[in-house]
C-alpha cells in the first residue's frame, strides 16, 4: 500500500514538473512575442515610412540655365543687376533684382509636379504683383498670366525665358489690353554674367 502509494506520489510529481515546464515555455513565448510588438511600435518613423519627394527631376532644373549673378541692359543701355539663386534643396529659383533707377523686386519660381507647370510670383518694391504660369516650349520657359491695371483694365502678360549660345539669357516681357491681338514690349532685357567690379547705370525697371 505504501509502495503503491509512494508510486503515485512520483507519478504526480512528474506530471506537476511537466505542468510548471510546460508554463515557462509558453510565458517565454508570449514574452518573446510581446517584446517583438513593442519594437515595432518603436522602431524609428522614418522605417514605417515610404521615401519623401524630392526636386531632383529633370523638369526642376529647367530653369537653371538663369542661376547667376548678373548684368542686365535694354538695348545695350544699363537696367539693373540680379542675383538669380536655387533655394530649397533646388525646388525654388529665387530672383533678386535691382533696377538701375532704384527700384528692387524679388520673384520666386518653382516648378509645380501637380500641373506640370512652372509658376512665377513676382513682387516689386513699388507694390505691384504678378502671377504667371508656364511651361518649357523650345527651349525657352514661356510664362503667361492674365491680370487688371488699376483703372480695371484686362491686361495679358507673356514673359520668356531664353537661353542664347553665348551664354547670355535673354527675358522678354510683353502685355497685351486687347485680348492678345497686339503685343507690346513691357521689358526687354539681355543678362550677362556679372564681372567683378561691375556696377549698373542708367534706367530701366523691371
Amino acid at each position: 500500500m505504501r509502495s503503491h502509494g509512494v508510486m503515485g506520489s512520483v507519478g504526480a510529481l512528474t506530471r506537476f514538473g511537466t505542468v510548471l515546464r510546460l508554463g515557462a515555455n509558453a510565458g517565454a513565448s508570449m514574452v518573446g512575442a510581446a517584446a517583438l510588438a513593442l519594437a515595432a511600435i518603436n522602431a524609428p518613423a522614418e522605417a514605417q515610412q515610404p521615401p519623401q519627394p524630392t526636386c531632383d527631376a529633370a523638369e526642376y532644373r529647367q530653369l537653371d540655365f538663369w542661376l547667376g549673378e548678373w548684368e542686365v541692359t535694354v538695348q545695350g543701355r544699363p537696367a539693373g543687376q540680379s542675383v538669380i539663386s536655387s533655394r530649397e534643396k533646388g525646388c525654388l529659383v529665387h530672383e533678386q533684382w535691382t533696377s538701375a533707377g532704384g527700384g528692387t523686386g524679388e520673384s520666386m519660381n518653382f516648378y509645380d509636379r501637380s500641373d506640370g507647370k512652372w509658376h512665377q510670383v513676382w513682387v516689386a518694391s513699388n507694390g505691384s504683383v504678378l502671377r504667371l504660369s508656364g511651361v518649357l516650349e523650345n527651349g525657352s520657359l514661356a510664362y503667361a498670366s492674365e491680370g487688371k491695371r488699376p483703372d480695371g483694365t484686362k491686361v495679358l502678360h507673356r514673359l520668356v525665358f531664353t537661353p542664347n549660345a553665348d551664354g547670355t539669357v535673354r527675358q522678354h516681357w510683353t502685355t497685351s489690353t486687347d485680348d492678345g491681338k497686339t503685343w507690346n514690349d513691357a521689358f526687354d532685357g539681355l543678362y550677362r554674367k556679372r564681372s567683378a567690379g561691375t556696377s549698373g547705370g542708367g534706367g530701366g525697371e523691371r
